[in-house]
C-alpha cells in the first residue's frame, strides 16, 4: 500500500488559506501592462521573444550586463551551480538560515554545502563566522539576503579576495534592497532572484540569474537553457555536458515585465512601512524586531519577523506565535525549519553513511549536519516569530494594528 506523506506546499497554495486582520499578498497587484504583454505572446503565435525582452529590461534596471531568465529561483541558483568549474567534493560556504532552494543546485552537482553561523542576534552570517570554515576545498561563498536584509557584503568580499573565492548572492527575497547605495544582486560576481507568486516581485512563477561576467553568462545559458547542446555539421545536436532546459516561459516573462514596471514604488513603500512597524514594536518590552543595519539603505522586506524574550513571558515562543495568528496576524509562526543544518536530513544521512560525495574521495574530511553546528542561528530561530509574508498593501494604520495585536498578546502573557 502506498504511504502518503504531507507534501510541502509552495507559492500561492502555501498562503491561500491565510486569514487575519492584516493584509495578505493575495490577490497580487499586477502591473497594468500585463494583459497587453500576454496578448502580444498570443497574437504573435508564440513568436515574440518575451523572455529576451524581460532579460534585457531587468538587466538594465539592475545595472548589470547579463540576465538569464529561469522558471524559478531554485533553477536560477541550480544553473549557477551547474555553470561552475568546481569538482565533486568541493565546498561552498552558505548562510545557515535559508531555504532548500538555495542549496539544491549544489547538492545536484555533488558540491558540499558548509553552513557558517549567523552573527549573534541576527539572521545573516558575516565574515567573522565564515572565515574559520575556509579550507583548501572551499571554492565559493553563497550569501543569502534573508527576509530582504542584505548581508554586510564588503567584509565578505574582502575575505573572499584574500582566499581567492567566488562570491554570489541569493537575492530571492531581496529584490531591489540596497546596501550602501548598491542594489542587491550587484554586490558580488553573480546572483539569483525569485519572481514566484508569493515573492516581492511576484509573477506566477519565475526567476533569473544576473552577472557582469561574460563567460559565466554564456556558460549559464549553455548549461541552463540549451541543455548543454551543440550543433555538429552533418549530424545535428549533441550534448557536450548534462544540461537543463531552465527557460522562463514567455507568459511568465510577460507578467514579470509588467511587475518590473511597478516594483520600485512598491519596494520604497515596503521599506517605509517595515521601518515604521519595527520602530513601533521595539517599544514593547520583551519584543525585538529584526534589526535593520545602518548600511541597509532600502529594506525590500519580504517577511517580517521579531524575537521574543522567553523570560519575559509565561508562554513559549510557539504559543506566542499561535496567539498572534489567532488574534489576526496571518501566518504567524516559528521558522525553525529555516535552519538548513537541521532541516537537511538527506545530507545528514549521506554524510553519516559516507555516501558520495561524502565518501573519501572525493570528500577530504568527514562532515555532519546538525542544528548545533550553528548555535547562534539555532538560538535565534527558537524565539523568532515571523508572519509568513509582508506586502506593499501595508499602510500606517496596519502598522498600528499589528503593534496593538503584539502588545495585547505580550501583556496577556507577561511573566
Amino acid at each position: 500500500m502506498t504511504t502518503k506523506t504531507e507534501r510541502a506546499k509552495w507559492g500561492a497554495a502555501a498562503h491561500k488559506d491565510e486569514v487575519g486582520k492584516l493584509p495578505t499578498p493575495f490577490p497580487r497587484a499586477i502591473g497594468p501592462n500585463a494583459e497587453r504583454y500576454l496578448r502580444e505572446v498570443i497574437e504573435s503565435g508564440l513568436l515574440c521573444d518575451m523572455m529576451g525582452r524581460f532579460e534585457t529590461a531587468f538587466a538594465k534596471e539592475l545595472g548589470v550586463k547579463h540576465c538569464v531568465a529561469t522558471p524559478g529561483c531554485t533553477p536560477a541558483l541550480a544553473t549557477l551551480a551547474a555553470a561552475m568549474p568546481w569538482e565533486p567534493g568541493d565546498e561552498v560556504i552558505v548562510s545557515p538560515i535559508t531555504d532548500y532552494g538555495t542549496v539544491q543546485g549544489l547538492i545536484t552537482q555533488n558540491f558540499i554545502p558548509v553552513f557558517a553561523d549567523t552573527a549573534p542576534g541576527t539572521i545573516n552570517f558575516c565574515a567573522e563566522t565564515i572565515e574559520p570554515l575556509i579550507t583548501s576545498r572551499t571554492r565559493a561563498i553563497l550569501a543569502v539576503h534573508k527576509t530582504g536584509l542584505v548581508n554586510d557584503m564588503d567584509p565578505i568580499n574582502a575575505l573572499a579576495r584574500r582566499h581567492g573565492l567566488f562570491v554570489y548572492e541569493d537575492a530571492c527575497q531581496a529584490v531591489f534592497s540596497e546596501y550602501k547605495g548598491r542594489v542587491a544582486g550587484t554586490l558580488a560576481s553573480a546572483a539569483g532572484f525569485s519572481f514566484d507568486s508569493e515573492k516581492t516581485m511576484g509573477s506566477d512563477v519565475g526567476g533569473c540569474l544576473v552577472t557582469n561576467d561574460d563567460e559565466l553568462a554564456e556558460r549559464a545559458r549553455f548549461v541552463g537553457q540549451s541543455r548543454g547542446g551543440v550543433m555538429r555539421a552533418h549530424f545535428g545536436r549533441e550534448h557536450a555536458v548534462a544540461g537543463y532546459a531552465y527557460r522562463m516561459p514567455h507568459c511568465t516573462a510577460a507578467i514579470c515585465l509588467a511587475q518590473l514596471e511597478i516594483i520600485r514604488d512598491q519596494v520604497a513603500h515596503r521599506d517605509r512601512m517595515v521601518r515604521l512597524l519595527s520602530k513601533k514594536l521595539a517599544e514593547i518590552p520583551g519584543i525585538t524586531p529584526l534589526p535593520i543595519p545602518d548600511y541597509a539603505n532600502v529594506y525590500s522586506c519580504w517577511m517580517f519577523g521579531l524575537n521574543i524574550e522567553p523570560k519575559a513571558f509565561r508562554c513559549s515562543p510557539e504559543e506566542f506565535a499561535a496567539q498572534l495568528a489567532a488574534a489576526g496576524v496571518p501566518g504567524a509562526g516559528l521558522g525553525e525549519y529555516y535552519l538548513m543544518p537541521a532541516a537537511l536530513t538527506c545530507l545528514r544521512d549521506k554524510s553519516s553513511a559516507k555516501t558520495y560525495p561524502y565518501s573519501a574521495p572525493p570528500a577530504s574530511r568527514e562532515y555532519r549536519y546538525a542544528g548545533d553546528d550553528c548555535p547562534n542561528a539555532q538560538e535565534f530561530l527558537k524565539t523568532f516569530v515571523r508572519w509568513s509574508t509582508f506586502c506593499e498593501k501595508y499602510q500606517p494604520e496596519h502598522c498600528d494594528l499589528a503593534t496593538q495585536i503584539v502588545a495585547e498578546v505580550a501583556d496577556r502573557n507577561r511573566a
